[in-house]
């Protein structure tokens, strides 16, 4: 992204961000550029020194952009486990019984979510029962 000091002929000052220099020129013949301030279309660039990247720059962008990959991995996460627990009956801590009477064929194949212990985790993995553990995810992550 390219950030530019941008003025109006009112001399309002403000900032525009393009993904690339042409991306300013070609909003400026199409109109599409306004002064967020006073609504004029004659705008133009103000001299800018250049900005130089440094170690600490490149540092904070890749922070930024991981930041960003986390919340974004965090999101599709927290929509998975949402749609798994909307799908699915919730048999509680009998999940370990219930999962076994699904495998063995005492009671109707169904989707179902619940709790157990590592050791019973285990054993239905054992079993060959197929079992996934989700994630307890906190309501809102900063």
């Amino acid at each position: 992204m390219i950030r530019y000091s941008l003025h109006c002929e009112n001399a309002d000052e403000f900032e525009g961000w393009f993904s690339e220099s042409a991306d300013f020129d070609r909003q400026i013949e199409s109109g599409f550029l306004t002064c967020p301030v006073c609504g004029s279309g004659s705008i133009s660039k103000l001299l800018m020194a250049p900005s130089v990247s440094t170690a600490r720059k490149r540092d904070e962008i890749k922070t930024l952009a991981m930041d960003a990959l986390k919340r974004e991995a965090f999101q599709k996460l927290k929509e998975a486990v949402s749609n798994i627990k909307a799908n699915s009956e919730d048999v509680g801590t009998g999940f370990p019984e219930e999962a076994r009477k699904i495998h063995y064929g005492e009671t109707d194949a169904r989707a179902i979510i619940g709790q157990t212990t590592l050791d019973e985790a285990q054993a239905l993995v054992d079993e060959g029962i197929e079992i996934a553990a989700l994630p307890v995810l906190p309501d809102d992550v900063n």
